[in-house]
C-alpha cells in the first residue's frame, strides 16, 4: 500500500473518491471545508467528473446529494455542525425515503467551539433520523470507513451519518490508501411510493424504517469499528471499564492503567451487548467521547441506574470543551506534567479584521451615522465581519445564526426600534438571508440592509459565493425599491458618500439595501500572485 500525509477532512475525501464516488455537495463550513476543496482539485476527480461546486447552502446541498443517490449513484454530503439543523428537513426525511445508491452525510462537529456559535453533537440527529452512525477514531479509520459506509447504504437503502471533529479534521497523519474502486452507473429509482411523502406513503416507509432498526443494530454489534481489548490484564476481572468513542480512543490508549478492559466504540446504534458483557467484568465504567454525554446517557439505561457509569455528566470528564490528553489522563487517575510553564504576561490578542479589508470603511461610515442615533441597534450575522463586534469598531448588537440579521431587525422593527439595521455578507445572504429580506418587504419593514460584498465566502478560506455579480438583481426581484437600493465602494474616499447614503436610507419608511463591494484583500492577493505568475 502506499502512505499519503492526510488531514482528517482529506482522508474522508480520498476514501470517498476511492469508493467510487460520483458527486459532492457541500457549503464552506469549519472544520469540513477542506472536504469538498480537497475532491475539487484531486485529478481523480477531475479525470471522473466529480460533481464538486459549492451549493448555497446545506439544505439545497443535502437535497442534491439525495437526487444524486435517486439516480443510483454514491454521493458524500459535507457540512459542520451547525449545517445539520440548515438540512434538518431534508435529512430526517431521507430516512424515511431511503436511498438508491449510496449517501454518506459528514457532519463536522466542534467542540470547544473554536469557529463556531455552540458545542452540539451530530450523534443526536443520527439518532433522530434512526440511521446508523460512524464516528473514525483516526485519520486512517476516516480513509478506511468510506467504502463501507457507502455500501452499508446501499445494503440498507438508507443514508449513513459519519460524525468527525475538529481536532481530527485538522490534523494530520501518515494514512495507508488501498484499491480505486468504479464510479456506479446510472440507475435511477423506478420506485415513486419510496419518494412521495404523501401521508400513506410516508406511513409505509416510516413501517420499514423502524423494522429496519434491527438489522442497523446487529450491524453495530458486528461492526470492526466496534471492537474490545484489555490493556496489559492478566485478570478476568478488572475495576475499570472504559468506553472510548471516536478521538477520544487514541487518548485512552495513551493513559489506561493496566488492568482497563477498553472498549471502542465507532459505530451506532451503541453495541448494546458488548456494553452488557464488559459490564459483568468491571466494577464501573468511563464513558469517553468528544462532545455532549450521548453515549453516557444510553449506557445508563442499558445498565440501569444501580450500576455506575461515569464521564461528562459526573464531572468526571469536563462538562464543555474538546477533550485532550490531558483531560482524559486525569480521569484516568493520572496526572500529565506539562513541558512548559503557562504564559502570564502575554496581552490577548483577539482576531481582528485584515488591514485592508472592505468591511473596515462599512464599519467606519456605520458606527460614525448610527452615533447620531441613541436607540439604534445593529443586527449582525455570520462571517469574518462578525468582528465588527470587538474593538475598535463595537459596532454590531446580535449575532445568532446564519441568515438572523435581516429577520432579527424586522422583528426589532416591529416592535418599534428605529434605526433597525440589518449587516450581512454576501455568501450569508444567498445562503439564508433571502428569505428574510422578502418578508421585510412584502410587510414594508422599515429596516435598512448592509449586504457587505467581498465577491468571495471569505471567512473559509475565499470560496465562490453562490451570488456574485447577482446582488443587485437578487434584491430587485424580491421587490427592493430601485431608488432604496445603493451599491458603493468601501473605499476611504468613498466615505463621505458612504455616510450620506446610510443617514438618507436610515430615514426611510421602509426597506432599503446598501451593497458595499470590493473583493476580500486575500482574495485580491491570491488573484494578483496568480496573474503574476501566468505574465
Amino acid at each position: 500500500m502506499n502512505h499519503t500525509l492526510l488531514l482528517g477532512d482529506e482522508a474522508v475525501a480520498l476514501g470517498a473518491l476511492h469508493a467510487g464516488l460520483s458527486g459532492v455537495y457541500a457549503y464552506p463550513g469549519t472544520p469540513s471545508t477542506e472536504i469538498t476543496e480537497f475532491i475539487q482539485r484531486h485529478p481523480l476527480a477531475q479525470e471522473r467528473g466529480v460533481h464538486s461546486r459549492w451549493c448555497t447552502n446545506e439544505k439545497t446541498a443535502m437535497e442534491a446529494a439525495l437526487g444524486m443517490a435517486y439516480a443510483g449513484r454514491r454521493a458524500l454530503v459535507c457540512m459542520k455542525h451547525v449545517g445539520m439543523n440548515v438540512c434538518a428537513d431534508a435529512f430526517i426525511n431521507s430516512a424515511i425515503t431511503g436511498v438508491n445508491g449510496g449517501l454518506v452525510v459528514l457532519a463536522a462537529d466542534d467542540p470547544s467551539m473554536h469557529s463556531s456559535q455552540n458545542e452540539q453533537d451530530s450523534r443526536f440527529y443520527g439518532r433522530f433520523a434512526m440511521i446508523p452512525i460512524l464516528e473514525p477514531s483516526s485519520q486512517q479509520e476516516a480513509y478506511d470507513m468510506m467504502a463501507p459506509a457507502f455500501e452499508l447504504s446501499e445494503q440498507l437503502k438508507l443514508p449513513v451519518l459519519m460524525r468527525i471533529v475538529t481536532r481530527l479534521a485538522h490534523s494530520r497523519a501518515a494514512v495507508a490508501v488501498g484499491e480505486v474502486k468504479a464510479m456506479k452507473a446510472l440507475n435511477p429509482d423506478n420506485e415513486r411510493t419510496h419518494w412521495v411523502l404523501l401521508p400513506g406513503n410516508a406511513k409505509r416507509q416510516y413501517a420499514s424504517l423502524v423494522e429496519k432498526q434491527t438489522e442497523i443494530v446487529k450491524a453495530a454489534e458486528k461492526s470492526p469499528y466496534n471492537s474490545g481489548s484489555t490493556v496489559s490484564s492478566n485478570s478476568s476481572t478488572a475495576p475499570l471499564g472504559v468506553i472510548a468513542c471516536g478521538i477520544g480512543y487514541n487518548y485512552v490508549c495513551e493513559a489506561a492503567p493496566e488492568n482497563t478492559i477498553l472498549l471502542k466504540v465507532s459505530q451506532y446504534p451503541l453495541p448494546a451487548e458488548k456494553i452488557q458483557a464488559m459490564a459483568s467484568h468491571c466494577s464501573e465504567i468511563l464513558v469517553v467521547e468528544d462532545g455532549q454525554p450521548f453515549v453516557e446517557e444510553q449506557v445508563r439505561g442499558i445498565l440501569g441506574a444501580d450500576y455506575p457509569v461515569s464521564g461528562r455528566l459526573t464531572g468526571r470528564l469536563p462538562r464543555m470543551g474538546e477533550l485532550n490528553p490531558d483531560n482524559v489522563a486525569a480521569a484516568l487517575g493520572k496526572h500529565n506534567a506539562s513541558a512548559f510553564e503557562k504564559a502570564i504576561h502575554l496581552a490577548a490578542r483577539p482576531p481582528q479584521l485584515c488591514q485592508g479589508c472592505g468591511h473596515r470603511d462599512v464599519y467606519a461610515a456605520l458606527k460614525e451615522v448610527v452615533c447620531g442615533y441613541p436607540t439604534a441597534r445593529v443586527f449582525g450575522d455570520i462571517g469574518c465581519y462578525t468582528l465588527g463586534a470587538l474593538p475598535p469598531y463595537q459596532a454590531i448588537d446580535t449575532c445568532v445564526d446564519m441568515g438572523a440579521s435581516i429577520t432579527m431587525a424586522k422583528g426589532a422593527a416591529d416592535a418599534g426600534v428605529h434605526p433597525a439595521i440589518a449587516v450581512i455578507g454576501d455568501s450569508t445572504f444567498t445562503h439564508s438571508g433571502m428569505t428574510g429580506l422578502l418578508d421585510a418587504v412584502n410587510d414594508h419593514a422599515s429596516i435598512t440592509v448592509i449586504i457587505s460584498d467581498n465577491l468571495a465566502t471569505a471567512m473559509t478560506g475565499g470560496q465562490d459565493s453562490a451570488g456574485t455579480h447577482k446582488y443587485e438583481a437578487i434584491c430587485l426581484a424580491l421587490g427592493v425599491e430601485r431608488e432604496h437600493l445603493h451599491v458603493v465602494v468601501p473605499l476611504p474616499k468613498n466615505m463621505e458618500e458612504i455616510k450620506r447614503i446610510l443617514q438618507q436610507e436610515i430615514e426611510y419608511q421602509g426597506v432599503s439595501v446598501i451593497i458595499p463591494q470590493r473583493e476580500c484583500i486575500q482574495t485580491f492577493k491570491r488573484h494578483a500572485k496568480e496573474k503574476n505568475r501566468k505574465s
